[in-house]
C-alpha cells in the first residue's frame, strides 16, 4: 500500500511518532495522507499507552503545504480532506510537538499552531501564501495567529504571505528553539519522551486548560474559514491561479 511509506508511524515509551515521507514532493500533502494522519490522530486519543505525539518530515524538510493537484481536483466536489485533518488537530487531547526543517508552507506551518511545542532547524522557512493563491486563511490560523502575535504581525504573514525565517519565528514566539538539522529530530524526540513521563491526569489537564480559552472558540472559526475556503476555491481567480503552476 503506497500510504505505508508516505507517512511512517510508530509508537514508542508513550510516544506516537509521526514522519511525513513523501520527500519527491517535499511532503506535500494530498488526499490520502490527510486521511491517515486523521486516523492517527484518532488513534493517540483512544490509545491510553500513547501520551505525546511527536510530528516530523525529514532535516530537509516538513511540509510544503497542501498538493495543488488534489486542490484541483477537490474544489470541484468541494471535498478537501484537509478539513477532517483540521478539526482532528483540535480535538487531539494528547500534547503535540513538531519538529520543523526546511519548508513549512501554509498547513506545514498553521498546523504548528496547534502544536504544545515547536522545534526548528536552523534551514526552516516558513510562508503562509494564501492570499497570493486567492484562498484565506484555514485551520484555526485567523484566530491563533493573531492571538499569538497581534493583528499587525499576523495580517503581514497570513495576508501579505510573508516568507520568515527561523529566527524570526522564534522572535514571534511561534517556535521554542532552533537546532542545527543534524540535532533537530533527537531532541524533539527526547522532549516528547519527557512529556510521555509526566503524571499523565495532570498533563492532560494542564494542556486542556491552556488551550481552553481559544478552543471554545475554534469551532466556529474553523466553520467560517472552511465556508469561506472552499467558495474561493471555486472562483475563477483562484483556479487560474493554481492552472498556472501547471502550464
Amino acid at each position: 500500500n503506497e500510504m505505508d511509506n508516505l507517512i511512517i508511524s510508530n509508537e514508542h515509551n508513550g510516544v506516537l511518532l509521526i514522519s511525513i515521507n513523501r520527500l519527491d514532493k517535499k511532503n506535500a500533502l494530498n488526499n490520502d495522507m490527510y486521511i491517515e494522519l486523521c486516523r492517527l490522530f484518532t488513534i493517540a486519543n483512544e490509545r491510553d499507552a500513547i501520551r505525546c505525539v511527536l510530528i516530523q518530515g525529514d532535516e530537509k524538510c516538513i511540509c510544503a503545504g497542501n498538493d495543488l493537484h488534489d486542490f484541483i481536483k477537490c474544489s470541484e466536489s468541494g471535498d478537501l480532506a484537509a478539513f477532517n485533518l483540521i478539526k482532528a488537530l483540535a480535538a487531539l487531547e494528547k500534547p503535540l510537538v513538531a519538529a520543523v526543517a526546511g519548508p513549512a508552507v501554509g498547513i506545514g506551518t498553521t498546523l504548528l499552531l496547534h502544536c504544545d511545542m515547536v522545534y526548528a532547524a536552523d534551514n526552516a522557512k516558513f510562508k503562509l501564501p494564501f492570499t497570493q493563491l486567492g484562498l484565506c486563511p484555514e485551520a484555526g490560523s485567523s484566530l491563533l495567529l493573531p492571538l499569538r502575535i497581534g493583528h499587525n504581525r499576523a495580517f503581514e504573514l497570513l495576508i501579505l504571505g510573508k516568507m520568515f525565517t527561523a529566527v524570526q519565528a522564534l522572535n514571534y514566539g511561534l517556535i521554542n528553539e532552533i537546532f542545527p538539522t543534524d540535532e533537530l529530530l533527537a531532541t524533539a524526540l527526547t522532549t516528547a519522551f519527557s512529556i510521555a513521563k509526566l503524571p499523565l491526569d495532570a498533563l492532560l489537564t494542564g494542556r486542556k486548560l491552556i488551550k481552553a480559552h481559544s478552543q471554545a472558540l475554534l469551532p466556529q472559526v474553523m466553520a467560517n474559514e472552511a465556508a469561506q475556503f472552499k467558495r474561493l476555491v471555486n472562483t475563477q481567480e483562484c483556479k487560474s491561479i493554481l492552472a498556472s503552476f501547471f502550464k
